[in-house]
């Protein structure tokens, strides 16, 4: 099996493709993808995490990020919500090891119960009942 990180498949955008970029990052869609027209949206300077961004690159992705959410609710007006997220080293998930964001589009129904969205990362986690 082919190491996504020898060398790393989000430096070379040919290999990965794009959708829409700008100066300092640009968006993909996931190969393998969670929902429909889940994208990545991916720093151009290889840098390891979240923590490594310059304030540019944090502007620049989130300018991205409201992109691509704009553009793929024209494409499935039936998205409802989204999650977005990032890992942050391998014991977080992180598989590829250069900066990138999930936005993953969600629809009314496409789980039983959404509750705690992202806590769902650490399964026993996601469903909890509030204090009173």
């Amino acid at each position: 099996m082919k190491d996504p990180n020898n060398p790393c498949l989000f430096c070379n955008t040919k290999e990965s493709g794009f959708t829409t970029q700008n100066e300092l990052a640009y968006a993909s869609y996931d190969t393998y993808p969670v929902s429909k027209y889940h994208c990545l949206i991916i720093p151009k300077r290889h840098i390891k995490d979240f923590f490594e961004l310059t304030d540019e690159e944090l502007v620049a992705c989130n300018d991205l990020i409201r992109k691509v959410k704009d553009e793929v609710i024209k494409k499935d007006p039936n998205i409802d919500g989204f999650n977005l997220g990032t890992n942050i080293g391998r014991v977080s998930g992180q598989s590829i090891l250069h900066c990138h964001f999930h936005l993953i589009p969600r629809r009314f129904g496409d789980v039983e119960n959404p509750q705690g969205g992202v806590r769902s990362v650490i399964p026993n986690k996601q469903h909890y009942k509030r204090k009173k």
